[in-house]
Formats: C-alpha cells, structure tokens, sequence
C-alpha cells in the first residue's frame, strides 16, 4: 500500500499525528500516558511501522510527546485546555453542532434562521411575559432579589407535576428540582451519572447539542438509528450488550429532528431492554406542549425508575427567561441539588415567578392553543414551498416545528449550509444531528423561521446547482 497519501489528501503521517493530537484534546490520553507502541499503532493505523515512527518523531519536536529511550513513548506536560472542536469525529468539521448553535445565536435580525432550534420572538406572549414581570415587581417581597430554594420554587414544582400527571407520569414536588434550562437538566445529570469514557447512547439522528455535550463530559458517544416508531430495538438490543452504555438520551413526544413518535410497543421494549442491561434513560420532553395529541412517554410506564424526565419552558415560552426541571427518583435528588449547588449555587427565583405567573392567569395555555394552530398551518405551508425544489418531508409530523427532509440525490447538506450562510441565511444539515454521519443527504427545518420567500428561492438555486454537478 502507498503510505504517502490517504483518500487523496494530506499524508498518512499527518493522519496519525492528528489522531494522537485529538486524543490527547478528548482526554483519552492524558499527561503521561503511554502510547501504543510502535508496532500496534501501525497494525491500528493500517499503515507502517515506519510511518508511526515519524509521525510521533514529529509530536516529539512538537513537545506533544515525549521518548523514554527503553520504555517508548509517553503525552507530554500538562493537560492543553479542552477543545470541543478537536474531538473525534471530525469528517464535517466545517458545519458542526457548535457551528450550527453559533450560527444561529449570532445571526443579525436581518437573517433567515430556517436550521435554527426555536421559535420566532413575534411569536412568542411578549405582552403576557410583560404583565407578569410588572406584578413580581409590585410585590413586596424578596422575589426579585433573592435565592429561591435548593429545589426551586415550590409552587411551581406543584404545578409541575400536576401537569406532568396529565401524562401518565406520577411525581411528587419533592421529587422535582427546578433549573435554569434542559440544557443544564442534562449537564447536571451527566455529572452525576456518568465518568470519563462511559458509554451514551444517543438517537441518530438526534438533537445536536447532545452531541456537543457529551463531547465536553468525555463520554463515548454511541449512536442507534431511530425509526418513525422511535429507536430500532433490535439494534437497541445489541449495542446494549456491546458497548454498556450507562446512559441513553432521547426525545418521546415530536422528537428532534425528526418529528416522529415512539409507539408504546417500542417504549415497552426498550424499557424491558433498559432494566436487562441496568440503563438509566434521560426523556427529554422539551416539546411537550407543542403535542396535539400527547405521546406515550417513557417515566409513565417506568414510574420513574430507570427513566429521568426532564423539561423546559425555553422553546415554548422565552429563551431569555430560563426555567427547566428535572424530575427523578427521590433518592437522587440531593446528590442533584448538591452538584446545582456547587455548580451554579442558587436557583433563578425571577423566572420561576414568571413561569409560575403564566401557568396560572392562563396566559400560556392561550398561547400554546394558539402556537400549535399557526404551526400547523406553517408546517403545511412549508411542506407545500419545498416540494417543487424536490425536498421531501421523511414523515409528516403530529405537531411541533420541524421537519426532517431528504434532498435530490447529489446534494450535500453541509455545502448548501456553507454556501447559504455566504448569502444570510442559516441552514442546518443532517450530518450534525448524526453521530454516525450518516445524514448527508437531509435537513432539518424550522417551520416557524421559514416565512421569508427568499429562503426558498436561494435553496432552489442551491439545490439545483448542486444536482446538475452530480449529473453531469
């Protein structure tokens, strides 16, 4: 074989040193540990002894590593700052999770936010978010100075699982922990649950910041394709056994990207599969009430054994206000207030109030009555501008804002992002809700960010250019 060039670009000593550099960046090698030797890394590498030789002559040089003569070769000098950017996999580096995420956050007022993850501000109960931030204010009370509670706010948490029993899922207040988003919902957990190098299992494709989370808790990232019923249980079953996963991350209600459901008889199966191979499962049910008809839901049928439910009024009601929860075991629950304790003290009380406040006068119900109409009428609006472009819904959702969407043969997603941001608009390809890269081909819409006729007219162009290269 001709170790000089690999997939016709950059050599295969470059390929090596690279490997051994994201190594270290993911803390897979730590300040000194020793490398494989010589001879393994280039059985690993399917490459030569000789090439492994100079490639870690050049980390030498470099000061990355370091040769014991007699002993081999070991990481050098203290850790290097963890580089989210630098850990595997890398075959889409230029459009991944953090490109999307800061793509979206970044964008200016003037741009199109189609790949983005929320809803348009317009659409949101500015007015209703207004009037209750003018009452906290009349009160005279410690409410916008103060903590709230370890737990977080106890009415609210009273409410909460009011509104969760509507799903089948039966939890006591104290049993709830309120934070400041889903995002933190999951980081605390994976602090609490899970050690570099463990195991998670996550959907693929599946919610892009899963990925990027993960990446930054060290964990090994396993991805299980999803069907429109929810994951393959067959494939479930056999990455259970194989790699041990300690935990798995999904969506049950409108799942993201895809939008799909999971049917009962796959949620029974993955339960019984969970409690064979000691799985504990995180539900994220961010979308709950953006539901028309609600979903089986994993913590209803587990009771809240193995099954953790987590949620967040980030998506439905304000990004800028944040309030999520956690809801678990009770035996877990202070070694989860006191890691929120260590990480971010106290609770947020001014968007417990805020929150509570509109659960309450009713102000969110009417909003949400009236979102699920106007996503409705979007979504089919969207279906309807994206069909001549030949762009294909994967399935039609029951409700939300996304739609999961195949492109013509020979078009890449990740080219139609990079030349749609040259022209202001913000795409979001497949391949960074997947962990297998196995989504090239499809994108993910928001339908409540795709009322700008322009998107559309730049991604026929795009689209069409890209098909006629393919053909040609």
């Amino acid at each position: 074989m001709d170790d000089g060039l690999i997939g016709g670009s950059g050599t295969l000593v470059s390929r090596v040193a690279n490997d051994i550099r994201q190594r270290i960046a993911a803390r897979t090698l730590a300040p000194g540990a020793r490398l494989p030797s010589i001879r393994s890394f280039a059985k690993t590498m399917a490459a030569s002894k000789s090439t492994i030789v100079e490639a870690y002559d050049r980390l030498v040089a470099e000061g990355v590593i370091q040769s014991r003569r007699g002993s081999g070769f070991y990481v050098a000098g203290r850790m290097p700052p963890l580089a989210l950017a630098e850990i595997e996999p890398r075959p889409d580096r230029a459009i991944d999770p953090l490109w999307v995420s800061r793509s979206s956050l970044d964008a200016s007022d003037g741009m199109a936010k189609p790949g983005c993850g929320w809803l348009p501000s317009s659409w949101m109960p500015e007015a209703g978010i207004r009037r209750a931030l003018r009452a906290l204010a009349r009160r005279q009370d410690n409410s916008l100075t103060d903590y709230a509670s370890p737990l977080g706010l106890k009415p609210l948490r009273q409410l909460l699982a009011r509104r969760m029993a509507e799903h089948g899922v039966e939890v006591m207040p104290d049993q709830i922990m309120l934070t400041e988003s889903g995002t933190q919902a999951v980081d605390l957990l994976c602090r609490f649950l899970i050690e570099p190098g463990d195991a998670v299992m996550v959907d693929d494709p599946c919610y892009f910041n899963f990925h990027a989370l993960l990446k930054a808790h060290r964990a090994k990232i396993i991805g299980v394709p999803y069907t429109r019923n929810g994951p393959d249980p067959e494939l479930f079953g056999k990455i259970l056994s194989q790699h041990r996963p300690r935990l798995y991350i999904t969506n049950s209600a409108l799942h993201n990207p895809t939008g799909a459901v999971l049917s009962s008889v796959v949620a029974h199966r993955l339960l019984k599969l969970a409690e064979q191979h000691d799985l504990t499962i995180i539900e994220d049910d961010i979308f709950a009430d953006f539901e028309h008809q609600p979903a089986p839901r994993l913590a209803a049928f587990d009771g809240l054994d193995r099954v953790i439910h987590i949620g967040s009024f980030s998506k439905s009601l304000s990004a800028s206000i944040r309030c999520g929860f956690v809801a678990t075991r009770r035996e877990w629950i202070d070694g989860l207030v006191d890691l929120r304790i260590a990480t971010s003290f106290g609770s947020g009380r001014i968007g417990s109030e805020v929150v509570l406040s509109m659960l309450k006068d009713g102000t969110y119900r009417k909003h949400m009555d009236s979102l699920r109409t106007r996503l409705a009428r979007s979504m089919g609006d969207t279906i309807a501008r994206l069909k001549p472009l030949g762009i294909v819904p994967w399935i039609q959702p029951r409700g939300g804002m996304f739609l999961w969407c195949k492109l013509p043969d020979g078009v890449d997603a990740a080219r139609i992002a990079q030349l749609g941001l040259e022209e202001g608009i913000v795409f979001a390809p497949g391949n960074v809700f997947s962990q297998a890269q196995a989504a090239h081909s499809y994108m993910r819409f928001n339908v409540a960010q795709c009322n700008n006729p322009h998107i559309f007219e730049v991604l026929g162009r795009l689209v069409a250019d890209q098909a006629a290269s393919a053909s040609s």
